[in-house]
């Protein structure tokens, strides 16, 4: 299933703020479904590393604990104007999703 990924970035202290916003249910494993009274199975995103113009600078491990479509921030120092950051992330289901954007701060 495709999933929608939103990247935004903003002048900060120093350096770019870099906000994603990946679309992702994030279920824990832990709930129950109402209709089936079956637990639904945990589906939650393990990994997202964030590159900086071909050269990852950030790795996020990330678990069930985080809530559905999370919004994740980056302090990327010396950002500039122009610069490509990539954005990838896989879950624990081996789906996996990735976008590109400028720095437009």
């Amino acid at each position: 299933m495709a999933r929608s990924m939103k990247v935004r970035t903003r002048s900060g202290d120093g350096g770019v703020e870099v906000l994603v916003l990946i679309s992702h249910p994030m279920e824990t494993g832990q709930r129950v479904d109402k209709q089936t009274k079956q637990k639904i199975p945990a589906h939650f995103i393990q990994k997202v590393v964030l590159e900086h113009n071909g050269k990852a600078v950030a790795t996020a491990n990330l678990g069930p604990g985080v809530s559905e479509d999370p919004l994740l921030g980056f302090q990327l120092a010396g950002g500039k104007n122009g610069d490509k950051i990539r954005i990838s992330w896989t879950d624990n289901k081996g789906e996996s999703g990735s976008t590109e954007a400028s720095v437009n701060a």
